[in-house]
């Protein structure tokens, strides 16, 4: 018999393995494997924490592999690289997990030809403990900040800068702390309260969220939700409550006119449409013809109207002027990194003024979309400079037009743009401006 947890370490090794090969995201993958797996849910339980824990903390448990490995740990096979890793970050991270068994599984995880190599380095870790593995001297405060709150180091660079070294530690210590799963009431068929109570018939214990009245937070493990006939019925969406408060901002009338221009997977854009009238649908648009399918699956199972069209925003598809414009743009997703932290690893220093250069683009392709005195919403979940207020100052510059148009809700800075942060309000790192086009 298989010893506990054993199918666990599988799934997280397999995911792992697919998320360095193939960019994959996580949660996706996770979702899938723990809808199919008939894994206990105290596996399902240990499978998203190793995965997320490994995730984490990659960039420190590479900085001890390298004290000792003998070999560039880069020049390792992925599966070998990921068994070496989930087996570190057990023996460091986990007390409850037996060293004995970290390093089996992750022995046979790793394959026959790698299995003396991995079997050779966890030994050695576990009797060295993680007391024993030195991190990086002070006397470079961003090495050593990159290492022991498992950032890159080009990021560190970026946010020290930005924020200063103090705030810079304080959100790095928030990103490794994981997030609450937020879920999102849909108004159209019922309410906050009401769904409390149905979830807690299920057995599913919520509370109400802290910054939206859209939002409960789940208590504990979220697996299954999926499954509850509260979801299948259309009673909620999964949804940060920072992104719920971007959707928000979007405060039209229920009959407006409202274009999302890059809405796959949907998220913002039913929530938005959650709150107009029937006959009065959203208008979405992207580029990415399979998000645009689970979005029209989604208005489907939520019973709200959505148009999506697969189309470039850049390049003006349509004539029509709209109340609303969402310019939800791509982004280097850095303020999600609690919830996707491979971003970390997978995320570049020229990624971030390529993707300006894109929100830029789509931000004056839709200008002329936008009716006068109608509302235009740029958001990014990140908070960089390039993609937050240096986009807002080149989209004014070229459409004077446009206005801030501030709202008296929390977290709007004193220039009128919405932000958050994870360190200073346990929330997404997202930024926010609200445009209003004069008449």
């Amino acid at each position: 018999m298989s010893p506990p947890g054993d199918d666990a370490r599988t799934v997280a090794h397999d995911i792992l393995v697919r998320v360095e090969t193939e960019d994959a995201f996580a949660d996706v993958l996770l979702a899938h494997r723990l809808s199919a797996a008939a894994l206990a849910t105290s596996d399902r339980g240990l499978a998203t924490e190793l995965v997320y824990g490994t995730l984490v903390w990659q960039g420190r448990l590479d900085h001890h592999l390298r004290q000792l490995l003998h070999d560039p740990l880069d020049r390792l096979d992925p599966p070998v690289r990921a068994a070496l890793r989930l087996g570190l970050f057990q023996l460091f991270f986990l007390d409850r997990v037996p060293a004995y068994a970290a390093v089996d599984r992750s022995v046979r995880l790793a394959g026959r030809r790698a299995g003396g190599l991995v079997n050779a380095v966890l030994r050695r870790a576990a009797r060295v403990g993680r007391g024993g593995l030195a991190l990086p001297d002070r006397g470079d405060p961003v090495d050593r900040l990159a290492v022991e709150w498992s950032h890159p180091r080009w990021l560190v660079e970026q946010w020290v800068d930005e924020l200063g070294l103090d705030e810079a530690t304080a959100l790095l210590e928030a990103d490794t702390r994981a997030p609450r799963v937020a879920l999102r009431v849909n108004p159209a068929r019922t309410t906050r309260d009401a769904l409390r109570a149905t979830l807690a018939a299920a057995g599913v214990q919520t509370e109400p969220g802290i910054a939206t009245e859209s939002a409960l937070l789940v208590a504990g493990n979220a697996g299954g939700l999926r499954e509850l006939p509260a979801y299948r019925d259309g009673l909620f969406s999964f949804q940060g409550e920072a992104s719920q408060l971007v959707a928000a901002l979007v405060d039209v009338p229920p009959t407006a006119r409202v274009l999302d221009v890059c809405a796959a997977p949907g998220g913002k854009t039913l929530a938005i449409a959650e709150r107009l009238s029937p006959g009065h649908p959203i208008v979405a648009f992207d580029r990415n013809r399979g998000g645009l399918g689970r979005l029209r699956s989604d208005a489907a199972r939520l019973g709200v109207a959505a148009l999506a069209v697969a189309a470039d925003a850049r390049r003006s598809p349509t004539a029509l002027q709209f109340d609303a414009v969402l310019v939800d743009a791509p982004c280097s997703g850095l303020g999600t990194l609690r919830r996707h932290p491979e971003l970390k690893w997978r995320r570049r220093p020229e990624d971030v003024p390529r993707l300006a250069t894109l929100q830029r683009e789509l931000a004056s392709g839709v200008a002329d979309l936008v009716r006068p005195g109608g509302l235009l919403v740029y958001a990014v979940c990140t908070r960089t400079r390039d993609e937050t207020t240096d986009v807002i100052d080149a989209f004014r510059a070229a459409h004077p037009r446009f206005a801030v148009e501030p709202l008296a809700v929390p977290y709007m800075d004193a220039d009128g743009f919405l932000r958050t942060a994870p360190h200073m309000h346990g929330l997404d790192g997202f930024f926010a401006a609200r445009l209003r086009a004069r008449t």
